[in-house]
């Protein structure tokens, strides 16, 4: 089936289907009329991805609870990036660069990959969309770099959400590329100031509030009383996100992405921002797996992979305290 040949289709919604006869994604319209593909596992889970930005804006776990954090004031009207989700940062992340904040790939149109290179991970009783991102005219005057980001966006059969980011230097010129990386995570959290951080304890960080300076983070786990805006260097691959109140803790496994920018803009920048509601920082907490202290460098031809997984467990208590150590852990 192409499905680019449906999306001017009057029909509501298009699927697919792999092999194994299990729907991978349904293909419908959004907000403003944007295109966006809906991912939902045998099991419950769910997720929604707009081609627009090739941005996941909801998942959901089986007893249908949103775990992603989306501004109620949120515009989903091209060129302004969507606001909560998991924007793609790419090729630059922040201000580090020439570019616009953030880049410019969560301000694109993406495609669906009908004919997707052949990923080393097991798909079998997932659900999943690959989309693909290639520079425009416009794109190659400010970024003068030839590339493929392909993107698979995927539902594993616990619930977790997956995301495989793969970019290729297709430069002719012979010319390598550097670029930053980051998913740019928004946890949906009950109250900021009941939630925990753990596994970024004692590490050397930039302090984005204080024009990068770098600091050592203290040997507590993480908690929130005031604006923070911080990028954790050398981070190790998993990090856990404690909410008291829901006895919830978000698990966040990441691969390729050495950094992890920990942030919320607090009541001052939240009044700030159009595109926020003045009280949202409370129930929200980015989280973002990066590559931005050392860009990667691909050489023509070469190509990089970056992998974040993300799954929710049952928090436990020991003396009154969440045991975020078990989470870390595994056990």
């Amino acid at each position: 089936m192409n499905i680019e040949k449906n999306l001017s289709s009057p029909s509501p919604s298009v699927s697919a289907t792999d092999s194994s006869n299990i729907s991978k994604y349904e293909l419908c319209k959004g907000f403003n009329g944007l295109d966006k593909v809906l991912l939902r596992h045998p099991r419950g889970s769910s997720a929604e991805v707009y081609l627009y930005g090739g941005h996941v804006t909801s998942w959901k776990n089986e007893r249908r609870e949103e775990l992603l954090f989306l501004s109620s004031k949120a515009t989903l009207k091209p060129p302004k990036a969507i606001r909560g989700g998991i924007p793609i940062c790419f090729p630059q992340f922040g201000s580090h660069g020439t570019l616009d904040m953030h880049g410019f790939a969560r301000n694109r149109f993406w495609i669906i990959d009908n004919d997707p290179h052949p990923l080393p991970t097991n798909t079998w009783n997932k659900a999943f969309v690959d989309l693909i991102l290639k520079p425009s005219e416009g794109d190659m005057k400010i970024w003068p770099h030839s590339f493929e980001f392909r993107l698979r966006v995927a539902l594993g059969p616990g619930g977790e959400l997956m995301l495989t980011s793969r970019i290729r230097n297709t430069n002719t010129d012979g010319k390598p590329f550097s670029f930053t990386f980051a998913y740019h995570t928004y946890f949906s959290v009950s109250d900021i100031s009941e939630v925990r951080v753990e596994g970024l304890e004692t590490l050397d960080y930039l302090d984005n509030l204080q024009k990068k300076e770098r600091f050592t983070e203290q040997g507590d786990a993480l908690t929130f009383e005031s604006e923070v805006d911080k990028i954790y260097l050398s981070t190790p691959t998993k990090i856990a996100i404690l909410d008291h109140e829901k006895k919830r803790t978000f698990e966040l496994r990441k691969d390729g992405l050495p950094d992890a920018v920990v942030w919320n803009p607090w009541e001052k920048k939240a009044k700030a921002m159009a595109d926020f509601g003045d009280d949202e920082y409370k129930h929200m907490l980015c989280v973002e797996a990066a590559a931005i202290e050392m860009p990667i460098t691909l050489k023509p031809g070469e190509e990089w992979k970056g992998r974040l997984e993300l799954s929710t467990v049952p928090s436990s208590y020991c003396s009154g305290q969440l045991d975020p150590q078990k989470v870390l852990e595994g056990i």
